[in-house]
């Protein structure tokens, strides 16, 4: 299937030049000369990918990311800025808005499609595995209750996190899956939600701890072996320090 990626550029020669090279890669490029164009056409296209400028005179780049993922029908088209900027607050800005890359203002073609190529990989890598792991965790009995916000920036995040969390995954291993650092995974989570990822995982084990310990008989140390505890002292401590009483007394008191 033909990618289209829509660029908005309102530099008329850069934007033609990147035009050119998308369309001898065989891909389907759409430019846009200023922000508000740029706009209207992602919701028209819903492009695989948005390669924006940061510096526009009507709508800067970092107004059409803001608007983008804030709407429900482009809030997950990857975005990569288009920047002579580098500096570390121009970068935690774009960041905290939801960037997924950055280029340098001037940019080979060869950089240019590299990258677009890179994160649309890392989309197509992230979409298998997700769909892998949702086939395998159709086997799991239980099904905790959903604590996961709607917040479409992290969706991929959640979805990783719901599908591995019976494993020993880590910050590293979610940033990974779903192409960011850790850094910036953890600026973007905290950003939204307030709470870090490490905290999502605990949170989301402690909800199938609770399942478990209502509806089945397990001990303890299968209950923790079973969400990703291989030391059930550990899962206890967690378990106390988020609940105030040990898994073993919050059963207790379902079943007095």
């Amino acid at each position: 299937m033909v990618k289209t990626i829509l660029v908005i550029e309102d530099e008329a020669q850069t934007r033609e030049i990147f035009l050119r090279c998308l369309k001898f890669e065989k891909f389907e490029g759409i430019g846009a000369e200023n922000g508000s164009t740029g706009v209207r056409l992602a919701e028209r296209h819903r492009p695989d990918l948005v390669v924006c400028d940061i510096m526009m005179p009507d709508m800067d780049g970092y107004e059409v990311l803001s608007f983008l993922r804030k709407n429900d029908a482009t809030a997950s088209i990857p975005f990569i800025f288009l920047t002579a900027k580098v500096a570390m607050t121009d970068l935690r800005q774009g960041m905290t808005l939801g960037a997924d890359d950055y280029l340098t203002k001037p940019c080979t073609v060869e950089d240019f499609l590299d990258a677009i190529a890179s994160r649309l990989k890392r989309q197509e890598d992230l979409k298998r595995g997700l769909q892998e792991s949702h086939h395998q965790a159709q086997d799991v009995v239980t099904t905790p209750e959903t604590i996961f916000p709607d917040c479409p920036r992290l969706t991929a995040v959640f979805d990783f996190i719901e599908a591995h969390y019976q494993q020993s995954i880590n910050l590293t291993d979610v940033a990974q899956s779903v192409g960011y650092s850790p850094a910036y995974l953890t600026n973007l989570s905290q950003s939204h939600t307030g709470r870090t990822v490490k905290a999502w995982i605990i949170e989301r084990r402690m909800a199938a701890a609770r399942q478990l310990l209502a509806n089945t008989v397990n001990s303890i140390k299968q209950i923790a072996d079973s969400i990703g505890y291989a030391d059930a002292g550990y899962f206890t401590r967690q378990f106390r320090k988020l609940h105030g009483v040990t898994p073993q007394a919050w059963r207790n008191q379902l079943n007095p």
